[in-house]
């Protein structure tokens, strides 16, 4: 067998350098003939393995169809129809409508690209969106934790074993410092979060003092008397809240009062019962604020005058006792009482009488009197 396929191999060779057509188609036909049973033996005990005899008949089947169809096609002068009409065929036609078949797929490839690079943008979008609510998110519980690591701070700073308020000069220094690089570093929601805590802890309040040691007194309720006149505040706030912005954050019940808000932004601001008496609140916004019974002043509103450098004020009369408020933005200010609009038109200059709610018709600019003629007579030197 080995032979007649080397004989076979002989004669295509031979064919071929002679050019002898029916040489080489014999040896093809003799090496065809011998090679495809030694292949097929070698296969066949693998097919029934590999493919169903269903498989085997439908491959055999297609191999088949694929034949017949081919030379209907040929005996049926398809490929030579094929073969005149490709002849006759303007290919210069042909390929113009190539070149615009290729412009057009070419603008369709750009538009996926485009498709493509517009949806890449806004899966980037998202993904920064939410990276940044992420970290928004993140420096709120960061903040969170550093305002509570202050409030146990103060707790530990000024209260003794016992939950009593000691607080030497010394202690109520690294207080208000620890206050002042708190309030530098959090937002105005957590500005308001501290001003809340230490307003209700009293600690932004004047109390009474032991004249020999200078603690805090209990009254006969165990709690703290307030000393307007000569107590002294844990935590004074001092110019640390100047320039600030609190705008929409909730300040109902804080005790702001002598504290510098010079410029601060309190628009939107919920100041329900807040005591701004002797506050500077010198070119501040007060837009959409909630001023509902917030005290400007003490004592009596025809005797109430703002704080003055140099001047004691008297918590009786309402003399001196009043706060700043020359050039403060009132615009839409909200549950204004009449005795607030009545302070705040008689000494809050022109500019801001325009913004007050309800106007300022019959009420005197007493602004204008030498006492209170410039801002600068009601600001203490540490503030000016």
């Amino acid at each position: 067998m080995i032979w007649f396929n080397v004989l076979g191999a002989i004669a295509i060779g031979c064919g071929i350098l002679f050019k002898n057509t029916g040489l080489t188609v014999a040896g093809c036909a003799i090496s065809f003939g011998l090679s495809v049973p030694i292949i097929y033996r070698g296969i066949r005990p693998k097919i029934p393995r590999t493919l169903s005899s269903r498989q085997q008949l439908q491959i055999v089947t297609t191999i088949t169809m694929l034949v017949v169809i081919i030379n209907l096609l040929k005996f049926g002068g398809f490929f030579t129809y094929i073969g005149n009409l490709s002849a006759g065929t303007d290919w210069s036609a042909v390929g113009a409508l190539g070149l615009w078949g290729g412009a057009i797929g070419q603008t369709i490839v750009a538009t996926i690209a485009a498709l493509v690079s517009w949806r890449q943008y806004i899966v980037s979008r998202d993904l920064t969106l939410e990276q940044n609510r992420l970290n928004h998110q993140q420096n709120v519980i960061t903040q969170q934790q550093t305002i509570d690591n202050y409030f146990q701070g103060i707790c530990d700073l000024v209260l003794d074993d016992n939950g009593f308020l000691e607080d030497w000069p010394q202690e109520r220094a690294f207080a208000v410092g620890r206050t002042a690089a708190l309030l530098g570093s959090v937002n105005a929601e957590g500005k308001a979060r501290v001003l809340r805590f230490l307003s209700r802890s009293k600690l932004l309040t004047p109390l009474e003092r032991d004249l020999r040691l200078g603690r805090v007194v209990l009254n006969g309720d165990g709690r703290y008397d307030e000393d307007r006149i000569a107590g002294v505040r844990v935590i004074n706030l001092g110019v640390i809240l100047a320039g600030t912005d609190l705008s929409k954050t909730d300040l109902p019940w804080t005790d702001l009062s002598d504290a510098n808000l010079i410029r601060t932004n309190l628009s939107g601001c919920v100041l329900f019962k807040a005591n701004l008496a002797r506050a500077i609140l010198y070119q501040a916004k007060l837009t959409n604020a909630d001023i509902f019974g917030a005290r400007f002043f003490y004592g009596d509103l025809e005797s109430a005058t703002p704080r003055a450098r140099d001047r004691t004020p008297d918590y009786i009369t309402g003399e001196f006792s009043g706060a700043v408020v020359e050039d403060v933005d009132f615009t839409n200010v909200r549950r204004m009482s009449e005795e607030q609009r009545y302070y705040c038109c008689a000494w809050c200059g022109e500019a801001s009488r325009r913004t007050i709610p309800g106007g300022c018709k019959g009420i005197p600019n007493r602004l204008l009197s030498i006492d209170y003629s410039s801002s600068a007579q009601a600001f203490d030197d540490d503030y000016m």
